[in-house]
């Protein structure tokens, strides 16, 4: 009686639990967020995202770029027109960075 009561509920249990993994597993609010590059400049050149978004670079120049943080936690290769790079920023902080090839062109990405 007991293993036949154990039958009926075993699909409702793996149910539950598949159903628990995935909610702790994947951010259920984490979005992209787009920062142009564009008349050498990094558009919006201050952005707040929260904790498990993901920053996608698109250089929008004729004019090659690239992407480094100033504490070295990313770098993208040189961008060509239209080229992209995404980074997911996973924890809190203040993370500075700037054109590997224009150091002038700088942004600010704050982390929530």
């Amino acid at each position: 009686m007991r293993s036949a009561l154990l039958m009926l509920h075993r699909p409702l249990l793996v149910a539950l639990v598949a159903t628990a993994t995935l909610a702790v597993s994947v951010p259920a609010f984490a979005k992209e967020v787009t920062v142009t590059i564009s008349n050498f400049a990094f558009s919006p050149e201050k952005t707040t995202i929260s904790a498990g978004d993901t920053v996608k670079f698109v250089n929008a120049d004729d004019t090659v770029h690239s992407v480094v943080a100033q504490d070295g936690a990313f770098h993208s290769d040189g961008l060509d027109t239209d080229d992209s790079f995404s980074y997911s920023f996973t924890t809190a902080g203040t993370f500075d960075y700037h054109c590997g090839l224009h150091p002038f062109m700088t942004g600010e990405i704050i982390v929530n």
